[in-house]
């Protein structure tokens, strides 16, 4: 049975947008992440820590290896007030 050599053409086009596609959102997400693999299943303890790390360094994924916190984390804490009606 012979091949549609001009089905090939399209073929490969279509194989190659997804190919590409899949490659630039993993490279965005990783970028994202500051180069770390994606986060999957977050539980409240993960998302607590993220919320600690967004405090401390500025970015969810961001890590700090200082052992003192700096002056500005005392300040900016997690809990949100609620107004008094």
């Amino acid at each position: 049975m012979p091949v549609p050599w001009e089905a090939l053409i399209p073929f490969a086009l279509v194989t190659t947008m997804f190919g590409a596609a899949g490659t630039l959102l993993n490279t965005s997400k990783r970028l994202q992440n500051q180069g770390k693999p994606i986060r999957y299943n977050v539980d409240a303890w993960d998302d607590m820590m993220m919320d600690r790390d967004q405090r401390l360094t500025g970015h969810k994924r961001g890590q700090s290896t200082d052992p003192i916190a700096p002056e500005e984390f005392e300040t900016n804490s997690a809990w949100y007030t609620e107004r008094a009606s």
